[in-house]
């Protein structure tokens, strides 16, 4: 057996409400962080996104050196790595410690060679370094409060902008860097400061709604744009490649594009009417357009030429992946998120997008899909949901919180709760079953019911139609059976345990087969099956996912380090691809070769 990454759904920004997000982009490629990932996800080549793990603490920001060839990546306790962007190790270059705490922004100057890096230290607020040797390269001062935003021009004679939440705006000369003027235009926090490609300006905008336009080389104010101006904080900034218009975002629900020379608002964009919809950051592509962040993390590609709407919308969870099933299409499949999202992706196009309707307010723990094609969830809210094309209106409070659901040929759904399982069908309870242990777990074939729990053992039930009745018992496992699967023929099960382990029973003569499916170091989360019933692969919180063979039980593939945090969902689709989903909120799908 062999395998390899054909894809990846990359997870989208992670954004604060009232705090401005950095993206930023090189060529078509739209950079941010998310977690301890650093997500490049390529707009024009979804094939060739990727994600850099090489992170410990949470990341910030991310740039892309003008150069193409490097990327520097922040994170929350001033760290900053600089890494190469060209080939799969994106081998590092550099990691420096340049101030003690989170870095909110860093810059890269014109010749690919010096960072600034900016945000909340103790000591100072900024660094200017180089990239290979994380020497100093002038000093960042003049601010008395957490700065917010840094800009470079990139032409000779260098110059550097940073704005922070003193309200100003310091203006440094360089190289090396060093203070030349305070900037008092704003009246509130300054959330965004960009230098124009060419040089010649500068922009900024703040919490106090406005927009400024500043000399390049001297820093002084040329002109406030106030032709229909912002109705509310201001997050966010940046030009396109011909410095000609500039682009702003913000928490007011709409993105702006201004005409320089002019100073007039050109077009409007309005994005949703929800909280969801403030605009909390922005960054000009080169082609694809101007790519605006909305606090639900949707990223919306905006065409001046289309002034409606945004022209395409990128969903993708922003917090860990909880939860996935297939669909009745053997290409897609839904996933479930930390934040009560469920999305729907498609492996032919590569795309995903969020299911619609009231769904969860807090984690969903679990999906299951019925033989009609009606998918049901289960959130840390206590309901069971029904999703068709969107959330169905109609829900049910569950006895306690559900912890996994399945979901039989008639359409019963079983609920594994704290005090027992319950049963129900067309949002109305049919029965209960009090447990003498804690259920973890549960799947279904037919007419048997299989419930894990604490008690580390696999407890059977004969389902009616109306009834549960106990039948036997599977034991085996070394710890809480913490994931369950049949197999599609119905002739195995496969049980995952806290420790680690699985176990392949088969059902029909009530046995173990194999109890040395051992290889993972910690908690399985999930366990999916080929079509033909001969593989079935696991999912951990040990980062990996393995494939098992039922003819082969000693052989196996390991996928190390999959997702960084460790692997909650996987799932086969298409019968040689694999989705193996988890904590860094990406979906990664690989392409599996058997053994013969």
């Amino acid at each position: 057996m062999s395998f390899k990454q054909t894809y990846l759904f990359p997870a989208n920004p992670a954004t604060t409400r009232g705090v401005a997000t950095k993206i930023s982009s090189s060529k078509d490629k739209v950079v941010y962080a998310n977690g301890k990932a650093i997500i490049i996800r390529d707009l024009a080549n979804p094939e060739q996104s990727y994600a850099y793990v090489g992170h410990v603490q949470n990341t910030t920001v991310a740039r892309i050196s003008p150069s193409g060839y490097y990327c520097a990546s922040a994170d929350a306790v001033g760290n900053v790595r600089v890494w190469d962007t060209v080939g799969e190790d994106h081998v590092l270059k550099g990691e420096y410690k340049v101030i003690s705490g989170k870095i909110n922004d860093l810059e890269w100057d014109g010749e690919s060679k010096r960072i600034i890096a900016v945000g909340d230290g103790r000591e100072k607020f900024g660094h200017a370094f180089t990239m290979d040797t994380g020497n100093s390269t002038g000093e960042i001062s003049g601010h008395s409060k957490p700065v917010n935003a840094v800009s470079l021009r990139h032409q000779r004679p260098f110059r550097a902008a940073t704005a922070a939440d003193d309200n100003l705006i310091v203006f440094h000369q360089g190289a090396p860097y060093k203070y030349d003027k305070t900037i008092r235009t704003h009246t509130k926090y300054i959330q965004d400061v960009r230098y124009a490609p060419s040089g010649d300006h500068f922009a900024s905008v703040g919490s106090d709604a406005k927009v400024f336009l500043y000399d390049g080389k001297e820093g002084e104010m040329v002109a406030e744009f106030n032709d229909s101006p912002h109705t509310g904080t201001v997050m966010a900034c940046s030009w396109s490649a011909d410095s000609k218009s500039l682009a702003t975002s913000s928490a007011d629900r709409t993105v702006k594009l201004w005409d320089v020379e002019t100073r007039k608002c050109t077009t409007t964009w309005s994005i949703g009417s929800g909280l969801d919809q403030q605009q909390m950051g922005n960054t000009w592509t080169s082609t694809a357009g101007i790519v605006s962040l909305s606090l639900s993390g949707d990223l919306n590609v905006l065409d001046p030429r289309v002034a409606d709407k945004p022209v395409k919308v990128y969903s993708a969870p922003q917090k860990a992946v909880t939860a996935i099933t297939p669909t009745k299409d053997d290409a897609t499949f839904l996933v479930g998120c930390a934040d009560g999202r469920v999305l729907s992706y498609d492996i032919t196009k590569g795309e995903s997008t969020s299911v619609s309707g009231d769904g969860h307010s807090s984690l969903v723990t679990s999906l299951a899909v019925a033989s009609n094609g009606t998918v049901f969830s289960a959130g840390f809210d206590d309901k069971i949901r029904e999703i068709q094309e969107s959330f169905t209106p109609a829900s049910l409070s569950t006895g306690s919180q559900p912890k996994s659901i399945a979901v039989a040929d008639d359409s019963a759904v079983f609920v594994a709760e704290i005090n027992g399982i319950e049963v129900i069908r067309n949002n109305q309870k049919i029965t209960e079953f009090k447990s003498k242990f804690t259920p973890s777990s549960v799947a279904v074939n037919g007419s048997i019911v299989a419930v894990g729990g604490e008690h580390q053992k696999v407890q059977l039930f004969e389902w009616n139609g109306t009834t549960l009745k106990e039948s036997d018992v599977l034991e085996g496992n070394k710890g809480v059976v913490s994931a369950l699967s049949f197999s599609p023929d119905g002739k195995y099960l496969t049980a995952g345990d806290s420790s680690g382990r699985i176990v392949l029973f088969d059902v029909q003569e009530k046995k173990m087969v194999t109890g040395r499916w051992s290889f993972h170091s910690a908690r399985v989360n999930s366990l999916s099956w080929t079509p033909d019933s001969k593989h079935c692969v696991s999912g951990s919180l040990d980062t990996h996912v393995y494939i098992w063979s039922v003819e082969k039980p000693m052989k196996n593939i390991a996928l190390k380090n999959v997702c960084l945090g460790g692997v909650n969902s996987v799932l086969f689709v298409i019968p040689t691809r694999v989705v193996a989903a988890g904590a860094d909120g990406c979906a990664r799908v690989f392409e599996i070769t058997f053994h013969a």
